[in-house]
């Protein structure tokens, strides 16, 4: 019996990873799209006269058991893939993308979404079903309803190549990261390196049958190898093997794929009336339209750059000292490092026995804790996808359910870089039940070795406080709906929840709780704090130019006007792009588009400056947490019933005025990166 075809009989109807093979997705997707689409034949059949009930509500309930589906088979995609789910992925899309285009192109069924559409006013909804109603409405519209049968016809074949050209960014993207390795027999070559990664490396050699030791692009390998390594010219050698990935004119070069992916997007935004991709996505963010974003950006350019210049004299001096003439890219962490311990007397190693995995973990639990009554307990016997993967049942001070919450930590051949939150069930009530969500956070920490326990770089530290508070906003969801639920919010907004989050690793009080040396569990000593505090806005300005450089980037790919011509250069394209932010030397083999999944695979396409949108959101945020206390319970119950239990019910604007009673300011932001004086 195929474990998908039927309701999961687990406790909490928590997804039976032991029982789902490979070979029961295809069967499964078939079988959900032809349920799915007898549900929608039902609302589009019903003699009654559309109404919320029949026609937006009924819309909304329909194709559950796809969703479940497809949450689970395109997490793992991402977090446990192998050959066969990509070839599954490959040939599930175009059905996924042609079932949702008969869905947005059926004319029938939007007649009946318009119809209720047209008479809200007189409905009496409220605010929740209207941003439903509206949403509904909106998701025909911008989605081709109103096309001809031609136009619509092109459409469908547009959003199946993008499907699949999508999908393929991402596999080999993954493959070149799979595919180096840096093997080292001579010791003396790794002077620098600190013990922790030394002995990550030869695990990892061991693993492969090799002696000595191996060093990798996944980020635990990667990044400490930059910041460490003496040897400029195995700096050199990982730089550009990381910034050459899917740019090498091999099989797995995604520079085609990325015009495509471009064309196809301009093609689909002219179709529907926009001139840009960028005009048809802005239109339903916070940011509504590019002109925005553009001079948000470059308003924090003009006021970034000076420092980030000032700062990056600086790197270059230090170099100098040790016969550099010309500083690289793959200098760059390596005498950042050098220069905070210079200016700080600050050693991102000797942090890191203060913050071990679990440790950090249950720090995060126990703000959550303080801030809005959340409890995590560790289950056991909660099925998961993978033996690394640990469940907790998350509670309310009550005792109530409210979420289980899934922990995937370390790297594997299987998983893509990087860190994310994902859900498998979202929230939503019907009937009366509130059905509560299974949130999962996912990222690449080093892994334990036999003498160690898993420990964080305080980087690490903030990314898993980061992920966590995405995971806040899907697990303390209280809405109607699923599709307003948790983080179904605009993209320049969900950064929010997150990236307050990460403000509480600064703060004296929380290090205390949980940054405990792991051999002796004494607490991390004032001294290293007041460094942490000292060193947060370090290399502030070039950390803010690299970030708008990616979001501009972004913009300038989706801002294209016209079909990119056939000689177009990807490399060429983004020198251009990149030319007011650019610091270091261009490297000639390495280029970033062609593995920014961020805006060819993921959501983020017109959307990366999101990030520093979010980031004057939350530090305007985080003020009225300071003003008031960093575990005021007030506070923090009023984030909670603001933001983080709303959803996309409400414009993020107006959520974000009723937690904070005004309009965020960029001066928190300014002042706390150090670029704008008290």
């Amino acid at each position: 019996m195929n474990p998908l075809f039927q309701k999961f009989t687990t406790q909490y109807e928590t997804a039976p990873f032991s029982d789902i093979k490979d070979e029961h997705y295809l069967p499964a997707f078939k079988n959900a799209i032809e349920i799915a689409r007898k549900e929608i034949d039902a609302i589009v059949n019903n003699k009654a006269l559309p109404n919320f009930n029949n026609t937006t509500v009924a819309l909304e309930n329909s194709g559950s058991l796809l969703a479940t589906i497809s949450s689970i088979f395109f997490n793992l995609n991402s977090a446990e893939t192998n050959e066969t789910l990509q070839k599954i992925a490959q040939e599930v899309s175009p059905l996924l993308s042609e079932f949702s285009n008969d869905i947005r192109l059926n004319q029938d069924l939007f007649k009946k979404v318009k119809m209720v559409y047209d008479t809200k006013d007189s409905l009496n909804l409220s605010g929740e079903e209207s941003m439903l109603l509206e949403k509904q409405y909106k998701g025909f519209s911008r989605n081709g309803a109103n096309l001809t049968g031609e136009d619509k016809a092109t459409l469908r074949t547009i959003d199946k190549q993008l499907s699949k050209l999508s999908l393929q960014f991402g596999e080999n993207t993954l493959a070149e990261t799979n595919a180096f390795e840096l093997h080292i027999t001579e010791i003396k070559q790794l002077k620098g390196l600190p013990e922790g990664a030394l002995e990550a490396a030869k695990q990892t050699a061991a693993k492969k049958d090799k002696e000595g030791w191996v060093f990798t692009l996944d980020h635990p390998s990667y990044i400490p190898f930059m910041t460490y390594i003496d040897d400029r010219s195995l700096r050199k050698t990982m730089a550009i093997a990381f910034g050459k990935r899917a740019f090498q004119a091999n099989k797995n070069d995604n520079q085609q794929i990325v015009l495509d992916i471009v064309n196809l997007r301009l093609q689909r935004a002219n179709l529907l009336g926009y001139n840009t991709h960028a005009d048809f996505v802005l239109e339903e963010r916070m940011a509504e339209n590019p002109k925005t974003v553009l001079d948000f950006s470059n308003e924090l350019l003009q006021k970034a750059k000076p420092a980030a210049e000032k700062e990056f004299d600086a790197l270059k001096t230090l170099a100098h000292k040790d016969g550099i003439d010309t500083i690289q890219k793959w200098d760059g962490a390596y005498y950042a490092e050098k220069l905070k311990k210079q200016l700080f007397d600050f050693d991102e190693e000797a942090l890191k026995p203060y913050f071990k995995l679990e440790n950090v973990l249950n720090g995060a639990f126990t703000v959550a804790h303080k801030l809005f009554g959340l409890s995590f307990e560790q289950v056991y016997d909660i099925d998961t996808y993978h033996k690394e993967v640990t469940t907790y049942k998350v509670s309310d001070t009550e005792g109530n359910f409210i979420a289980i919450f899934y922990a995937d930590f370390f790297p594997r051949a299987g998983k893509r870089n990087g860190a994310w939150m994902t859900s498998y069930k979202s929230q939503f009530i019907k009937d009366g039940v509130n059905y509560r969500p299974h949130i999962s956070n996912v990222c690449n920490f080093t892994k334990p070795t036999k003498t160690k326990p898993s420990l964080l770089t305080f980087n690490e530290v903030t990314t898993l406080f980061h992920e966590f508070g995405h995971g806040l906003h899907g697990m303390l969801a209280n809405t109607t709906y699923a599709s307003l639920s948790g983080t179904s919010v605009s993209w320049d907004f969900v950064e929010l929840p997150s990236q307050i989050f990460e403000n509480w690793c600064y703060e004296e009080d929380v290090l205390k709780l949980f940054a405990k040396h792991y051999k002796t569990d004494e607490v991390i000593p004032m001294e290293l704090i007041d460094k942490i505090k000292k060193a947060a806005s370090f290399l502030a300005g070039m950390q803010t130019l690299r970030q708008l450089s990616f979001g501009l980037l972004d913009m300038s790919w989706h801002s294209i006007t016209e079909k990119t011509p056939s000689d177009l250069k990807v490399k060429n394209f983004e020198e251009n792009a990149f030319s007011n932010t650019q610091l270091y030397p261009d490297v000639t083999e390495n280029c970033m588009s062609t593995a920014f999944s961020h805006i060819f695979q993921g959501g983020y396409s017109a959307g990366y400056y999101s990030y520093k949108w979010a980031e004057v959101l939350d530090a305007d945020a985080f003020d009225a947490f300071k003003e008031t206390g960093i575990f005021n319970p007030t506070t923090g119950q009023k984030f909670k019933e603001t933001v983080l239990s709303q959803g996309g019910t409400q414009k993020p604007m107006d959520l974000y005025k009723q937690f904070r009673g005004k309009e965020p300011n960029s001066d928190a932001l300014l002042k706390r990166a150090g670029l704008l004086k008290e």
